[in-house]
């Protein structure tokens, strides 16, 4: 929660202050969000609440952010809402939520005892942005109904006015308060717009007028006590509580990443499978849901002070202690009030600049990113997640399915070598120089021999091939027969293969191969050596 170089007495001179001002500045504000967001996955208010609780206390144990906010989170709660729809029958959407929390819970402490912190590498940053922009904008359209009253959920009129003019009143304050506040007021608009929407809601007493309210929250009970063990029911859910997972690491790490960059800081990403881990394990066992981080409410702890991970505990508590005092009025809440609140909070977030900007850099890119966000919007979270994660591999492959092999020559007065086609250099008619800029593996390594073989066709004079080696980081097995393949064809040639700056990481795979049985080649210190030599 704080360096072991920090004492108790030295924490609470220092830091303790700054923590506490900034949990009582955020646990107030999280309230609304953590039941809209309840309410968003298809679950009783209260559920969010008990989501911001304990699972905040579990991370503050095991993570290593200080300022990540662990809660419900908008593109989790829609993803929830889909996989309860897998529940079978008889079984309520509150104990399937246990089940998928403590899943996700499982998973992620087993990937963190088998070091797979390298999950997050699955979703590249083209389908994470457009995998979050078509679930906030699924999320957006999703709220239209409450927003306004309307009867159904894909069908906007007929329109419930009181309704209307309770959300779409908060939903313009909001806007206004983004806009032109800034500091406290802005921090605390959202609140203040909320405690008037209670008053306003109370006074005119809207639930007689058809207005839908939060009601009557039960009393706060954290039940702890293991979810519903149901073979049929843990086997239907399984699948979505693994994407549940992925999607809860991935983007918790790029958020935490992204502050502690703010920050001067550093992010253990094992540490965060672990707190990810322990908070989902705790929520399936307290009534709760599952969760991860929200950038906004991570954002939120990062303006307001936070300073170590002490932070979310204070927030926990105060939370509870509001939750509370506050159940009574809360009950007055109009949910259009809520739908706005998310409205604002994911809209907030909706970025179109990168696809102009990954569509002048990689168009393939571009047009995953696009895919992913209209599948998200028209077919389901799940099919957007798989379809982004094989597109990746897929833009992987033909990346590396053919290995980049430059034709090098020396910069006239240097030992320096470098591209033909990027600079004036000087080149020999007997040696041709390669450079060899990848690993040499079972994705690229079978056209190893084709591509310095087109090189030798432009280059006919050729009695010696030398490749520098020094960007060949690793080789694979495939790696080794390509190169035994070349060394093959270039003899039949009466070619001689020669190495150049081989790493020892590398050298050591090719001796372990034994490639002293059939390589009768030399392997030089240096290019320059190489290129020297007859």
């Amino acid at each position: 929660m704080f360096s072991p170089a920090t004492s108790w007495r030295d924490y609470t001179r220092r830091l303790l202050r700054e923590d506490f001002s900034a949990a009582l500045v955020v646990s107030v504000l999280l309230i609304p969000q953590s039941l809209a967001y309840a309410l968003l996955a298809g679950l009783p208010p209260q559920v969010g609440l008990y989501a911001s609780l304990l699972p905040l206390l579990a991370y503050a144990l095991l993570g290593s952010s200080p300022v990540l906010g662990i809660g419900p989170v908008a593109v989790l709660a829609l993803m929830i809402s889909q996989a309860l729809a897998a529940v079978p029958a008889g079984v309520s959407p509150a104990e399937g939520a246990l089940v998928l929390a403590l899943q996700v819970g499982l998973i992620l402490l087993a990937a963190a005892a088998l070091r797979l912190d390298a999950l997050a590498s699955l979703l590249s940053v083209p389908v994470l942005h457009g995998f979050e922009t078509g679930a906030t904008l699924s999320i957006a359209l999703s709220q239209l109904p409450p927003l306004l009253g309307s009867s159904g959920p894909t069908q906007l009129p007929p329109l419930h006015p009181a309704t209307a003019l309770f959300g779409l009143g908060a939903l313009a304050l909001l806007v206004l308060a983004r806009r032109y506040l800034r500091g406290q007021a802005a921090r605390f608009a959202p609140l203040l717009i909320l405690l008037a929407a209670l008053a306003l809601a109370w006074v005119l007493e809207v639930p007689g007028r058809g207005v839908a309210v939060v009601g009557t929250l039960p009393p706060l009970q954290l039940g702890l006590a293991l979810p519903r063990l149901d073979a049929e029911l843990w086997s239907a859910l399984a699948p979505h509580a693994l994407l549940l997972a992925l999607m809860s690491y991935v983007s918790s790490l790029v958020v935490a990443e992204s502050l502690a960059r703010r920050r001067g800081e550093r992010i253990d990403a094992r540490r965060e499978l672990l707190g990810l881990g322990a908070a989902n394990l705790v929520a399936g066992c307290s009534g709760a849901m599952p969760v991860a981080s929200s950038f906004s409410r991570s954002v939120l702890m990062h303006d307001a002070g936070s300073r170590s991970r002490m932070t979310g505990i204070f927030v926990a508590l105060l939370m509870g202690l509001a939750a509370w005092l506050l159940a009574a009025p809360l009950a007055w809440l109009p949910k259009g009030v809520l739908a706005a609140t998310i409205l604002v909070a994911v809209l907030s977030g909706l970025r179109l600049q990168p696809y102009r900007d990954a569509w002048r850099f990689a168009r393939p890119e571009a047009l995953l990113m696009g895919l992913v966000t209209l599948t998200v919007v028209t077919w389901s979270l799940a099919a957007a997640l798989a379809l982004g994660v094989a597109g990746s591999i897929a833009l992987l492959l033909q990346r590396t399915a053919r290995p980049h092999v430059a034709l090098i020559g020396r910069v006239p007065g240097t030992e320096h070598y470098r591209n033909v086609d990027r600079h004036q250099v000087e080149c020999r008619d007997d040696v041709l120089g390669l450079r060899i800029d990848e690993s040499l593996v079972f994705t690229n390594a079978r056209s190893l021999a084709d591509v310095v073989q087109l090189h030798i066709d432009h280059h006919p004079g050729t009695r010696r091939v030398v490749l520098l080696m020094s960007p060949v980081n690793g080789i694979d097995f495939s790696g080794l027969e390509a190169l035994r393949e070349l060394h093959t064809a270039l003899r039949r040639q009466q070619v001689q293969l020669d190495l150049s700056e081989v790493k020892g990481p590398v050298l050591d795979r090719l001796r372990a191969g034994g490639w002293e049985q059939w390589f009768r080649g030399q392997v030089h210190l240096s290019h320059h050596q190489g290129m020297s030599g007859d």
